[in-house]
């Protein structure tokens, strides 16, 4: 079946099934029944609840590497979600089509989903919001994906914040009981639609491939939390829950882990304040998704030498640490969160490449890849961000292994010739690097 034809077919199966008695819910960054806000209120307030999820052609149109996981994990995610579904007499709708011509082509009574902030996700929403209401019919929104949206954690004067310390202490007053807890949507899940199961689509039916892939469980391990401010800078032990795909993806619940964070360790629960506070910066500051935050920094002159970024990237430019994490990320997905600062830094000082191409990898590699965390992450480790690492500060990855893993056992999993005649040459030497990087940086910031 090519996608020409599936794209029809779904469009059929989706005009006979939905109609004015027919809610949607849809699925998006929350791939999960239970604690879902948007969900919640579709059951709670409706009957004949349809679940539908969509492929995005436009997003999808993107990704060159037809074996991305990413896509394997939403799939494997929609057939559980399927799963649960059937037990419960209804189905989940699952679509391949640019969202707008989807609900262009529909008649739906109501649309409820959960908000997303994203730029390219506001203006396909806002496009879909205007051709519902022309049809007379509400697009719902919601807050699922983060604790504090938008202007919920603002300054005193209504401006949003810029520096995470001072963010993070009024988000952490403003929270209580009411932000954490759940939303009990199978007290509805008898409002379900009652239709007979609907075939998801393969992979192969949407043009991309099975990867085999071994998923982070989703299952939350509260001995690593309780221990996650003594263990999570060193990548050779399991110091860091891997949780981050299941947050993407929302296949767990925020409220939930915050939930936990709150109960047994600070700084674990900081991680998602710092997620709360990207999203918020890519809410108010959109120009972040291209520009640095700083505009001084996009004066730059980089020297994006093609052969050195393919060097970082494929994990051979003869600095152990810094090829580890590029290994690991090529082989896995994953990046431990001291080496993706450490991988970054060299990028972007050692090398004087942009950190968008950086940005860009990642989020080509990266199961867990989100635009507000990777550009905030990004932006912090070269400098041009808010709230970013002084660009005067460069990484030394020597004493960044001496520190972080002494024993090089992370090293010698990813990079086992390292110390050998086999191993790559340092690409550049590191007192001669930073030296370039201040001088680069302080003649753009002069």
């Amino acid at each position: 079946m090519n996608n020409v034809e599936l794209k029809h077919d779904n469009l059929s199966i989706a005009q006979q099934v939905i109609d004015r008695d027919t809610t949607i819910f849809w699925f998006r960054r929350d791939l999960r029944l239970q604690d879902n806000a948007g969900l919640y209120h579709a059951l709670k307030d409706n009957s004949n609840v349809l679940p539908v999820f969509i492929f995005d052609t436009v997003i999808l149109s993107d990704l060159e590497d037809k074996c991305d996981k990413r896509v394997d994990f939403i799939h494997r995610s929609l057939c559980h979600l399927q799963e649960q579904l059937e037990e419960r007499g209804s189905s989940l709708l699952v679509v391949y089509d640019d969202p707008v011509h989807f609900y262009q082509s529909i008649n739906p009574k109501i649309v409820y989903t959960n908000h997303d902030y994203e730029p390219y996700a506001m203006k396909r929403d806002a496009a879909i919001k205007e051709i519902l209401e022309r049809k007379s019919t509400t697009l719902k929104t919601f807050k699922d994906q983060v604790i504090f949206e938008k202007h919920e954690v603002m300054k005193d004067n209504g401006e949003p914040y810029t520096v995470f310390t001072p963010y993070s202490k009024k988000w952490k007053a403003k929270l209580n009981a009411f932000y954490l807890k759940s939303y009990p949507a199978e007290k509805y899940f008898r409002n379900f639609k009652k239709i007979k199961p609907i075939a998801i689509p393969s992979l192969k039916d949407i043009g991309f491939k099975e990867t085999q892939a071994t998923f982070p469980e989703r299952v939350v391990r509260t001995a690593i939390i309780e221990k996650y401010d003594q263990q999570r800078n060193f990548p050779g032990i399991r110091g860091t829950t891997q949780l981050s795909i299941h947050l993407r993806f929302g296949t767990i619940s925020i409220r939930k882990l915050a939930q936990i964070g709150n109960m047994k360790n600070e700084a674990w629960l900081n991680e998602l304040i710092w997620r709360d506070f990207y999203a918020m910066i890519l809410y108010h500051f959109p120009q972040v998704e291209t520009k640095a935050f700083k505009p001084a920094y996009d004066k730059i002159e980089w020297l994006n030498n093609p052969d050195e970024f393919q060097r970082w990237c494929e994990g051979k430019t003869g600095y152990p640490i810094v090829d580890a994490g590029m290994r690991e990320l090529n082989t896995t997905g994953f990046m431990h969160n001291r080496v993706r600062m450490i991988a970054a830094s060299f990028l972007a000082k050692h090398l004087l490449i942009d950190w968008r191409w950086g940005e860009a990898y990642f989020a080509e590699k990266l199961l867990d890849y989100d635009l507000a965390s990777n550009n905030g992450g990004w932006q912090w480790a070269a400098g041009s961000g808010c709230d970013a690492t002084p660009y005067f500060r460069v990484f030394n990855p020597a004493l960044q292994t001496e520190k972080f893993d002494p024993e090089q056992k992370y090293i010698r999993k990813w990079v086992p010739e390292a110390g050998t005649a086999a191993y790559s040459k340092p690409i550049v030497d590191h007192s001669f690097a930073r030296s370039r990087a201040l001088q680069a940086y302080k003649v753009a910031l002069e």
